[in-house]
């Protein structure tokens, strides 16, 4: 396990550099935060578009052949992508590239929830891996964005970007040679279906809830690019968002830690209310040590929002459905960032970094409120 944990930790570190780097990436070229948002907003969105598809794929027919392919397309997409921006080629090429590279994202992370899903029948037992799955991207959070502030301060947007691809392919394939590839089971199918999980008008409603609470997360790293670019400093953003990814890795550890008596989706609420009033409470004009320590605080329930999440969408689903099950809510959560960063790039046009971190306690509010109604 050991192997499977360090292989995907290295094949998943985009997930922490590929947004911003892209943002900075194309924002330092055009000195346009609109123009950055929009190729950060058209990796997520290229991701998730793609990532149903190859879940369906992968409950068909296992995960090798996807990994393999997603291997070589990604970091092709982006060596592409840096090609594109450095020689000034036309927008829509850089576009994309960017929607190609997020198209091509090894799954390895729905890959690794399934596995738990299909081999840990005890709900604690789930809820605890779900909860080392949650501090283990956390902790890319955290280490992603620090590395994209090294390279920026040391070399150039370019460096983080390649990066990332070279972990993403090099991770993807180290991946493929962990114990629970080989030991993946498919589950023979009951129906067939061309809506899959979709056809369930509750996973709907939990998908619209992800979509809407995560547009919060791309107006919330836009926010935080933007007000460390205001006091002229645009390597301070990957600090503030690694901050505040250490918050949501203490987080996800104190509530994997112990067992809870409310219902999962009160508890969704809950959580999904605290992280709007957090993302409030930054938009007051805070100087740089004070919004760093709340930045801190206000991402603790960030990381058991998306446990509960897992565990949500994990009792909902059908063994036959669970990797597309899983890739939807993913695309929920990736489409949601993606759409905060182009909303906050919008924003930005006319607006300073506080209006941005305002929507983005909106989105978390009224998600908050969906689930409240949702769980009664």
């Amino acid at each position: 396990m050991k192997q499977t944990i360090a292989a995907s930790m290295i094949g998943r570190l985009p997930i922490g550099i590929t947004g911003l780097a892209i943002l900075l990436l194309v924002q330092a070229a055009t000195d346009s935060f609109s123009k950055g948002g929009a190729a950060a907003a058209c990796y997520v969105i290229g991701l998730a578009t793609i990532a149903p598809a190859l879940g369906r794929l992968i409950d068909r027919i296992g995960p090798r052949l996807v990994l393999r392919v997603c291997s070589i397309t990604f970091p092709a997409a982006l060596l592409g992508l840096v090609t594109a921006v450095e020689t000034r080629s036309h927008p829509a090429l850089i576009l994309i590239f960017a929607a190609a590279a997020g198209a091509t994202f090894p799954p390895i992370t729905v890959c690794m929830r399934t596995y738990f899903r299909q081999r840990l029948n005890d709900d604690a037992l789930l809820a605890t891996a779900y909860s080392l799955e949650s501090v283990l991207i956390e902790l890319i959070f955290i280490v992603g964005p620090m590395l994209v502030a090294l390279f920026v301060a040391a070399a150039s947007p370019a460096t983080a970007v390649l990066f990332a691809a070279a972990s993403g392919c090099i991770g993807t394939l180290l991946f493929l040679r962990s114990p629970p590839l080989r030991s993946w089971k498919i589950e023979p199918r009951a129906t067939a279906s061309v809506l899959g999980p979709l056809g369930r008008p509750g996973f709907v409603v939990l998908i619209a809830i992800i979509l809407c609470y995560s547009t919060a997360f791309g107006l919330l790293e836009i926010g935080m690019t933007a007000y460390a670019t205001e006091r002229g400093n645009a390597a301070l953003a990957g600090v503030l968002l690694g901050l505040m990814s250490t918050g949501s890795a203490f987080g996800g550890i104190a509530y994997g830690s112990r067992s809870w008596h409310l219902p999962l989706a009160r508890q969704f609420a809950l959580m999904l209310a605290f992280m709007g009033a957090g993302l409030m409470v930054l938009t007051l004009p805070w100087t740089p040590w004070p919004f760093a320590f709340w930045s801190l605080f206000a991402g603790v329930v960030m990381a058991p929002a998306l446990i509960i999440q897992s565990m949500l969408v994990a009792k909902a689903a059908r063994p036959d459905e669970i990797t597309e099950a899983f890739t939807w809510s993913a695309s929920a959560l990736l489409s949601g960032v993606g759409i905060g960063i182009a909303a906050g790039g919008g924003l930005l046009e006319h607006f300073s970094s506080p209006a941005v971190l305002a929507a983005g306690s909106a989105a978390a509010l009224t998600a908050a409120a969906a689930a409240f109604m949702r769980s009664d």
